[in-house]
């Protein structure tokens, strides 16, 4: 299943409640604000003005298949003037894209009804092809009526050819699934003109994301409910409908879990398995289906909506309406947590760091604190050594971050900050001593960023522990949330990159990753996003370090090391893990064969990728010989939780299929064998 709140970090987020007035004053405040605090701004001049209108119309239509040649070739007399119209302080060509985007909106709406309405031929001479790039804007609305149809053709047979693997059963059954998949894609066509359309406020903020990711990546405009749904993300308690959501097969948001004391729980309506099919906030409905994502998803993070009418629908076929209101819990997934790996008679201390919260807004807890309690637990488990999972960790607070490589090193520099004057800031560990001495091993992928890579940084480069993973994001900006508006409400903020941070041998991490002294097959790493690929990601370079600083000299890192390679290297799971990469890269990088528009060839090739994605699947959650256990002091506590139950089960599954934890454990039993 998919989540449906994803890293917010990584998304741009959109606003629901800017007030109604010329978008030139807020982007002339954003533009002040930048020059003024941002870590390295860049002049206002015709490259903004290319920049940004290519990524104003990336985030208009996204794959080219709203606007056509000629609208685009008319909005083209914009391209090199956007920086001319901020310095004349005039935003009238807004006006035109909003023109043009709302008439593209209206005309994809207008030809999916025209199709609805005429014979819809279930086969055609014509193939269709897919590709992770956007082919090129159609000529005209013709082409574009041609490309919908196509489109909605494969998406029928697709939906019929997932029915069954009998092709025989189907082709029989041919007459009757056609027409309940036809109306199926037909509807979801329509819906999606609902979720294409946009106020003038999403509009514009949309321009002021592109605007702000000119000067970097993580330079974001947000709303209040923006700001409140980045802030839930790194905060280990939040205000909660008490619902945790998923995305099942069918693209439907289901139920997961109901979380005690929420009030969700205490409607005593909401069963697991049920599925929300529409939401209403004051006199605003969202149609799940017909909805965009990101307006659900704001829902359900932002303090903005604290209390909403969800009707849902039970597996039975029941639907009824409950109205629920947000309070204040600890938010379980996103919270420090700890358990016992044990193999080969070795008891391993393993602890899962889903980000670097701290105590932003309403939240009564840090990450710092947390791990420290997770290590006392465990030490008293007496584990022989300590891993800290890192994966899929996308950073957070950097105060956290500073006080957590405190925790592992005895004293000394944790990492350099540079700021937009050239000036160095040695950041050092607040506190004397360490709490854990023992051997470590942190893991890391393509999505640990920011913070934890400020962490593993530091652990390296004093020798403090072993790395083990794949490479990783590589941001190594800091940045902090400014108002641009005092005097109105709702407030408008932009989250501005202010300073750079370096390891304390000069060097950085910035769109290079972190390489780990151990690097080992994972699933999908050629597809994780890395800072490299932002056009407008910050340079890496090198200052002058700190050349004395006292290294860990309790890991023999070198032999260890050695012998995890050559583990790795005869492994047959990171063989396969290895091969299977080929098989994705060249699924979502290469150009795919055009598939014929008829069922047979769409028959065949929807079985040959579930297959793909079955056995993708299946060695996903293979479960490795490690036996999982909580401490003595979560297993008292939990005893009579059934929500902390259900949730220590699925977390244990998870860990029993992380293959690099496997590694990692036998890493632990070289450094205690070798050294400790």
């Amino acid at each position: 299943m998919k989540k449906l709140v994803l890293l917010v970090v990584a998304l741009p987020l959109f606003s629901f409640g800017q007030t109604d007035k010329n978008p030139c004053e807020t982007l002339i405040r954003i533009n002040q604000l930048i020059q003024s605090q941002h870590y390295k701004p860049k002049p206002i001049d015709d490259s903004l003005s290319v920049y940004v209108f290519d990524a104003f119309l990336k985030q208009l239509d996204s794959d080219n298949r709203l606007f056509t040649e000629i609208e685009i070739s008319n909005l083209k007399q914009h391209q090199y003037k956007i920086d001319d119209y901020l310095q004349d302080t005039n935003c009238d060509f807004l006006t035109d894209f909003y023109k043009a985007y709302n008439a593209s909106v209206e005309r994809y709406k207008s030809i999916i009804e025209s199709i609805k309405s005429e014979y819809f031929a279930l086969m055609s001479k014509e193939s269709i092809q897919f590709s992770k790039k956007s082919f090129p804007y159609m000529k005209n609305g013709v082409e574009l009526r041609k490309m919908y149809k196509k489109r909605m053709l494969f998406q029928t047979l697709k939906d019929i050819s997932e029915v069954s693997k009998n092709k025989d059963s189907l082709v029989s059954n041919f007459a009757q699934l056609s027409i309940i998949s036809r109306d199926k894609i037909f509807e979801t066509f329509t819906c999606k003109s609902s979720s294409f359309q946009l106020n003038k406020q999403e509009f514009n903020s949309k321009f002021f994301s592109a605007f702000c990711s000119y000067f970097d990546p993580h330079t974001e405009y947000f709303s209040e409910s923006d700001k409140s749904s980045f802030l839930s993300m790194v905060s280990a308690d939040n205000l909660t409908f008490g619902m945790i959501v998923s995305m099942n097969e069918k693209d439907q948001i289901v139920v997961e879990e109901v979380i005690p004391g929420s009030s969700a729980y205490y409607s005593k309506k909401i069963d697991i398995g049920d599925q929300i099919t529409k939401i209403k906030y004051l006199t605003k409905e969202y149609e799940i289906a017909c909805s965009s994502m990101q307006k659900v998803e704001t829902i359900f993070t932002s303090s903005e909506y604290n209390t909403v009418e969800f009707t849902l629908r039970k597996k039975t076929g029941v639907v009824y309406t409950v109205t629920l209101n947000k309070k204040l819990l600890k938010d379980y997934d996103n919270n420090v947590y700890s358990y016992i790996l044990t193999k080969d008679a070795q008891k391993t201390g393993y602890i899962r760091i889903p980000s670097f919260y701290g105590k932003f807004e309403s939240g009564k807890t840090n990450v710092s604190d947390d791990v420290v309690q997770e290590i006392y637990k465990l030490q008293e488990e007496k584990v022989d050594g300590l891993i800290i999972d890192l994966q899929n960790n996308g950073g957070g607070s950097m105060d956290e971050a500073v006080k957590l490589t405190g925790c592992f090193i005895e004293q000394g520099p944790v990492a350099i900050m540079n700021n937009k004057k050239g000036e160095k800031d040695i950041l050092t560990d607040p506190s004397r001593g360490s709490i854990y001495t023992g051997p470590l091993v942190v893991l890391i992928n393509g999505f640990s960023a920011s913070a934890s890579e400020f962490f593993a940084n530091a652990m390296q480069d004093y020798n403090r522990g072993i790395i083990l993973g794949a490479q990783s994001y590589g941001k190594a900006s800091m940045q902090r949330i400014f108002p641009i508006t005092f005097e109105e409400y709702p407030q408008e903020f932009v989250k501005l990159t202010i300073e750079e941070f370096f390891r304390i041998t000069g060097k950085s991490n910035q769109t290079i990753g972190i390489t780990p002294d151990v690097e080992i097959p994972i699933l999908f790493d050629g597809q994780m996003p890395r800072e490299i690929e932002n056009k407008t990601a910050l340079k890496n370079v090198v200052i002058s370090g700190i050349s004395k600083f006292n290294e860990f000299s309790n890991t023999p890192k070198n032999q260890v090391i050695n012998d995890s390679r050559k583990r790795i290297n005869v492994n047959l799971n990171a063989k396969k893990i290895a091969d299977t990469n080929v098989k994705i890269d060249a699924l979502y990088d290469g150009t795919l064969p055009p598939i014929l528009l008829e069922f047979t060839s769409v028959f065949n090739e929807v079985n040959k990728m579930n297959d793909f994605w079955t056995s993708l699947k299946d060695l996903s959650e293979i479960e490795y010989p490690i036996t999982v256990e909580r401490n003595k002091i979560d297993v008292e506590y939990q005893e009579f939780d059934e929500f902390l139950k259900s949730s220590n089960a699925e977390k244990i599954k998870a860990i029993k299929s992380n293959f690099p934890l496997m590694e990692a454990i036998d890493i632990i039993n070289d450094l205690k064998k070798h050294q400790y």
